[in-house]
């Protein structure tokens, strides 16, 4: 999965950037709102919503965004009907990227996603193009001055943890969906703090980017979906060797 990882590494560091550029509420609405509508507006019946919450309390938005989005996600805030839409492309060198959206406006959403896509590189593929490439996977965050990764993955092998990666200052633990409550009392059990929790969607396989330009180009492909206002998480199968990514760093 280290694809998978690269691509999480690189969001990771971008989170920092999107609070200072006002992004991140926004991000983290959607997650709330996503959750809400799914499970239900109760956080002690709907464990994503509750993870999502606590992400936003820890990115201290404010109560009143909070409830906002809880009320959006049941259909209690009034407003246009929310939808949850899937997009599925290609983008520089055969990477395959698909993307997860809430809407108010699926006409607008479809036409600027597209518009993203075409000019930076890529293009919009049909319904089914490229989902198979992808599954769905439990992941969470915990801070690594927490803990090692020894200690990690004997706290949460049991429980279903399939894989641990380094992302800076967190280890991603990823695991079955079904897993998804056993990891997290684990965790908890382990007195571990979670930074997030998330059921999200993995490659299969990677595609290995060897040329410096395309993985530049890849890279401003999924930047630019993620900073769109309407989605809420862009997923690929691509792959960047270090010594590849240690250019892009230069």
């Amino acid at each position: 999965m280290a694809g998978h990882s690269h691509w999480a590494g690189i969001k990771h560091k971008k989170a920092a950037v999107d609070a200072k550029r006002g992004k991140l509420f926004s991000k983290l609405a959607k997650n709330i709102i996503s959750a809400a509508r799914a499970g239900g507006g109760d956080p002690g019946m709907n464990l994503h919503l509750k993870y999502a919450i606590d992400a936003a309390k820890a990115a201290n938005m404010p109560k009143d965004n909070i409830e906002r989005a809880i009320k959006r996600g049941t259909g209690e805030g009034g407003g246009n009907q929310i939808e949850e839409l899937v997009y599925e492309g290609y983008g520089p060198g055969g990477v395959a990227i698909l993307v997860e959206t809430i809407t108010d406006n699926r006409n607008r959403t479809a036409t600027e996603v597209k518009t993203i896509f075409n000019k930076r590189g890529g293009n919009m593929g049909a319904s089914g193009s490229v989902a198979w490439k992808f599954e769905q996977k439990s992941v969470f965050h915990v801070p690594a001055s927490a803990t090692s990764e020894e200690q990690l993955m004997e706290a949460v092998l049991d429980a279903g943890g399939e894989d641990i990666a380094e992302l800076d200052d967190v280890f991603e633990v990823t695991g079955e969906p079904a897993a998804f409550s056993a990891i997290r009392d684990a965790l908890e059990g382990a007195n571990l703090q979670i930074d997030k929790a998330e059921l999200t969607r993995v490659p299969n396989a990677t595609l290995d980017v060897t040329d410096v330009d395309t993985a530049r180009k890849v890279l401003a492909l999924l930047e630019a979906l993620e900073d769109h206002d309407d989605v809420k998480n862009a997923f690929a199968d691509f792959d960047i060797p270090d010594e590849v990514m240690a250019q892009l760093d230069e």
